[in-house]
């Protein structure tokens, strides 16, 4: 008996290999090596773990796979940039149950042209096919990525006081949470990926396939001046806001300072969804919170509200 009879296929994924090789130079080894940046005097490290939740399902199902690859590496830029921290290198875990080279191309194709924007390197990762352990055609899909910041440059919030601004940064869409709740309306509601939805302007599908913005090039120029800083992703604004605070500081948020994209309204509506709800759920239009005490530093940025302030009640309102 051979390996290919059990369900793994060796020769399909050296092939694979050498077409994740062919997008980055560094991959190929049992380790990546990465030399730190000279230039710093006391460099710290920070490292994130993240994946793009069931938003995979909606793109087994249309059978595009870059999207999530991009998001992927966005929403893992965003998350270390919170601490002030600029990404070196990203690696990639994919898990399926029978390799389907075309499809782990498209995958692996977002994640290289994702790191190739951000300017980091793909440094390594690991396909794992596992036969009866994923259902047909579906694959899993997690990132690890590695940055840097000088340790007196690291935003941790401990200087925000009451009184400081909040300032909010658009997101594309959903970017990767909230799709679980998603597909349960689809499925109750017995819609479509291809149906055009005009308040979108485009099919449902293509909508829910937006892909994650990285913040990264954005706020680069600004880090040094911005004192918290919150990526608005699962939980919402709720969640992830009190993260980027000190203990004991709150914030009052005014949710009709910002434009709140059509697909939330849409998603509220078919799936009858509270509004406080939709709030602990989804990001709302919102995909990244600045605290500073002046806004005006980001005056050359078109794109950005300031939704509120800080609090001394420890906690967080939206009104």
């Amino acid at each position: 008996m051979k390996y290919k009879e059990a369900g793994v296929d060796i020769e399909a994924a050296d092939k694979f290999t050498e077409y994740i090789k062919k997008l980055s130079k560094e991959i190929g080894g049992f380790g990546g090596i990465f030399e730190i940046p000279s230039g710093y005097k006391n460099p710290c490290l920070i490292s994130s773990a993240d994946g793009v939740g069931t938003k995979l399902k909606i793109a087994i199902e249309l059978g595009i796979h870059d999207t999530v690859g991009e998001d992927l590496v966005n929403h893992s830029i965003n998350d270390i940039l919170t601490t002030g921290a600029l990404p070196l290198y990203f690696m990639d875990y994919i898990g399926t149950g029978k390799l389907n080279i075309e499809q782990q191309k498209g995958v692996i194709t977002g994640i290289a042209r994702a790191c190739s924007k951000n300017k980091i390197t793909l440094l390594g990762g690991e396909t794992a096919e596992m036969p009866g352990f994923y259902a047909l055609g579906e694959y899993d899909l997690v990132g690890f990525i590695t940055g840097i910041v000088e340790k007196s440059d690291i935003i941790d919030g401990k200087s925000i006081v009451p009184g400081d601004k909040l300032v909010a940064f658009p997101s594309s869409g959903l970017h990767t949470n909230g799709y679980s709740l998603v597909r349960k309306i689809i499925k109750d509601k017995k819609l479509k990926l291809n149906m055009y939805i005009k308040e979108l302007g485009c099919e449902l599908g293509k909508e829910l396939l937006k892909i994650h913005k990285s913040y990264k090039n954005l706020l680069t120029p600004f880090l040094k001046k911005i004192k918290g800083l919150a990526h608005i992703t699962g939980g919402g604004i709720y969640g992830n806001l009190p993260r980027a605070l000190p203990q004991g500081i709150g914030a009052k948020v005014y949710k009709d300072f910002w434009k709140v994209l059509p697909i939330f309204k849409f998603i509220q509506q078919e799936g009858n969804v509270e509004t406080e709800e939709m709030f602990r759920v989804f990001n709302m239009g919102i995909g990244m919170i600045a605290v500073v005490d002046d806004p005006s530093i980001f005056e050359g940025i078109k794109e950005k509200w300031i939704i509120g302030e800080t609090t001394n009640i420890g906690k967080i309102e939206i009104v």
